[in-house]
């Protein structure tokens, strides 16, 4: 039934808008005088008033609606537009991280291999530190017991002929003049040799050991017309010792060095004849052999 009014009605409006001039439309302003209408179009205009009412009342929701629309469009479209910039914005930054990360983690591999090669060089050095600790730790104690060992051998002799001492960790037997020989002279007085002698029993019963021998003279100037000076004989006498050992008692010649100072490293002053006597002396340096050390040294 509702909705058979729904369809008559404006259908009767429309028949009385075109048959009855004095019925207004809507929109326009109510008439103060109007006709008489009956009952029955008196409701019906009634209904159209009200119909006209809510038309320009959702006409004018529309027109809001509209402009809210018309709103909500552009501040899409704004967002749109700002969410594509933040796409790119984050692309951006998401290839910049990936590049920076790549690049710290490159970094960080090769400071941690540089790191690993550091520690294994620390290492390698720390393992070769303790080494050499070990093999100058058994040439000191080699170079103890044979000072010992020549202290022993060499007790008959006096201290003013023979002294037996460590220095930078060699064994120096200091023989002064008055035991090997004459002034002036190269050839080995038999006392001397026979300090010679106990010498090599010992040095032939260790044969790790260098032996260095040094002519030392005073700075008085030779009378002779042997030798040229101080220094010539200084190192014909060492060689007379070095032949001694090597022909006499059978020391190898690859131990031996024959070495003359003259009076360039005097032991006290030349000023006295004590000092001066203590300055004519021939000093056989014994060494422990460091080919051990010297291998690592390499490394």
């Amino acid at each position: 039934m509702k909705r058979i009014n729904s369809v008559i009605i404006p259908v009767v409006l429309i028949l009385l808008l075109n048959s009855c001039a004095a019925v207004y439309q809507c929109g326009d302003p109510k008439p103060l005088k109007q006709p008489a209408m009956g009952k029955r179009l008196k409701a019906v205009v009634t209904e159209r008033d009200k119909l006209c009412s809510d038309l320009a009342s959702k006409q004018k929701e529309n027109a809001g609606l509209k402009s809210n629309l018309t709103d909500e469009t552009n501040k899409n479209k704004d967002l749109t537009a700002q969410f594509t910039d933040l796409q790119g914005r984050y692309k951006s930054l998401s290839t910049l991280s990936l590049s920076q990360t790549d690049k710290l983690s490159r970094d960080l591999a090769a400071k941690s291999e540089e790191l690993n090669a550091k520690e294994k060089l620390l290492s390698d050095r720390e393992r070769t530190l303790d080494e050499m600790k070990k093999i100058i730790a058994r040439q000191d104690s080699l170079t103890n017991s044979l000072n010992n060992i020549l202290r022993n051998a060499l007790l008959g002799f006096n201290s003013d002929e023979l002294s037996v001492e460590i220095k930078n960790g060699k064994v120096y037997v200091s023989m002064s003049d008055k035991l090997l020989f004459k002034s002036g002279s190269s050839t080995v007085e038999e006392k001397g040799k026979e300090a010679l002698n106990l010498l090599a029993g010992v040095l032939n019963k260790n044969t790790d050991i260098d032996i260095l021998v040094e002519g030392h003279t005073d700075n008085v100037p030779i009378k002779t017309s042997v030798y040229k000076d101080n220094w010539d004989l200084s190192v014909v006498r060492a060689t007379s010792i070095v032949r001694i050992l090597t022909i006499d008692y059978k020391i190898a010649p690859t131990r031996l060095t024959a070495s003359g100072k003259g009076e360039f490293f005097p032991k006290a002053d030349n000023e006295t004849n004590e000092g001066r006597a203590k300055n004519r002396r021939t000093e056989i340096i014994l060494s422990p052999k460091l080919d051990e050390l010297m291998k690592l040294l390499k490394v």
